[in-house]
C-alpha cells in the first residue's frame, strides 16, 4: 500500500469516540454479508459506528481496528452475534401492513381451516420475525377463523438470525402500549401480566415453534408452506441474493400457497405472479430449480 493510501486508510470514516476508518467499515461489512447475507453500503458508516461503539465500551476495546481483531475470529461466534444483533434493525408492530392479515383471514384461512378439519396439514412461516408480534398476529388470525386449531395439524414457524430477539419472541411479553394496535376482538388471546406488561396465552404460544435461522444456510427441515411471511427482511439484501431467497421460498411453496413481503420490496422474478398489494402466488413449476 502507498503512503497516501495508508493515510486515506487510516482517516476516520466518521469521527467520535474511537478512530473508524474506512477500512474497518469494510472490514465489519464483509464479515456481516459473509454471515447473513446482509449488504451494508458504506453510507450506513454512521449507523455502524453508533450501534458498535456500544460494543467496544462495553469491551473495554480501544478502537474499532481491534473491533475488527476480535470478530474476524470466526471461532469467535457470541460476539460476532452481537454484532449482528447491533446492526440489524428489529422494528415492527402487532397486525403491520393489515391487507396481509386481511387477505390471510378472508382469502387463504377457509381453505386452510377446511384442509385441516379434514385432517390434512397446514404450515405457516414468519421468515425474520423479530419481536414476535409478526408470528403472534399471524396466530390471533388463524385462531380467529379456527378456535381449535391447536387440536389440529396446524402450526406456525417464526425464525429469525439473531438468537436474541428468537429469545425476547419466545416469552410472549410485551409492553402494555405495544397491545394498542391489536384489533380489538383479538385482544382475548393476551392477558395483562403486571401494570404495564401483557403476556400472549397459551393458545397462541401453543401455535408457535420458535426458531434462530440464517435465511442463506440449510434448512433444517423438508415440508412445504402454505403461507409465508419474509416482510421487510429483504431490503437489507443485494438484488440477486433477493432473487436466491424467493426461488428458495418458491421451492417450498404451490401455486395455492402465498407470499407476503413487505411494502417496499419487490418479486422480480418470473417465478411468481402477483396477486394483492405485496402479496404473491407461485407460477405453475415456477420455482422448480
Amino acid at each position: 500500500m502507498s503512503p497516501s493510501a495508508r493515510n486515506q486508510a487510516a482517516e476516520p470514516l466518521v469521527k467520535g469516540e474511537f478512530l473508524f476508518t474506512a477500512e474497518d467499515f469494510a472490514r465489519i461489512a464483509k464479515i456481516l454479508h459473509g454471515d447473513s447475507g446482509i449488504y451494508m453500503p458504506e453510507g450506513k458508516a454512521t449507523l455502524m459506528y453508533s450501534r458498535l461503539a456500544k460494543r467496544l465500551r462495553a469491551l473495554g476495546l480501544k478502537s474499532f481496528r481491534d473491533y475488527c481483531e476480535l470478530v474476524s475470529d470466526s471461532n469467535n461466534v457470541e460476539e460476532r452475534r452481537n454484532m449482528m444483533a447491533s446492526l440489524t434493525t428489529n422494528v415492527t408492530r402487532f397486525f403491520r401492513e393489515g391487507h396481509h392479515f386481511e387477505d390471510l383471514r378472508d382469502v387463504m384461512m377457509p381453505a386452510l381451516a377446511a384442509r385441516a378439519k379434514a385432517g390434512g396439514r397446514v404450515r405457516i412461516w414468519s421468515a425474520g420475525c423479530s419481536n414476535g408480534a409478526e408470528p403472534y398476529s399471524i396466530a390471533m388470525t388463524v385462531l380467529g377463523v379456527l378456535p381449535n386449531a391447536n387440536d389440529l395439524d396446524v402450526r406456525i414457524l417464526a425464525s429469525d438470525i439473531d438468537p436474541n430477539i428468537v429469545a425476547e419472541a419466545r416469552t410472549g411479553e410485551y409492553r402494555a402500549d405495544l397491545m394498542e394496535s391489536v384489533p380489538r376482538e383479538y385482544r382475548r388471546y393476551a392477558e395483562p401480566v403486571s401494570e404495564d406488561k401483557w403476556r400472549m396465552n397459551d393458545d397462541l404460544r401453543g401455535l408457535i415453534s420458535f426458531r434462530e435461522l440464517n435465511l442463506f444456510s440449510q434448512w433444517p427441515f423438508k415440508g412445504g408452506f402454505d403461507v409465508i411471511f419474509c416482510r421487510n427482511v429483504a431490503i437489507y439484501f443485494e438484488e440477486e441474493a433477493q432473487e436466491r431467497l424467493w426461488l428458495r421460498f418458491g421451492e417450498r411453496m404451490s401455486p395455492d400457497s402465498r407470499l407476503y413481503i413487505g411494502h417496499s420490496e419487490r418479486v422480480r422474478t418470473t417465478a411468481f405472479d402477483t396477486c394483492g398489494l405485496t402479496a404473491y402466488r407461485l407460477r405453475e413449476g415456477g420455482a422448480r430449480v
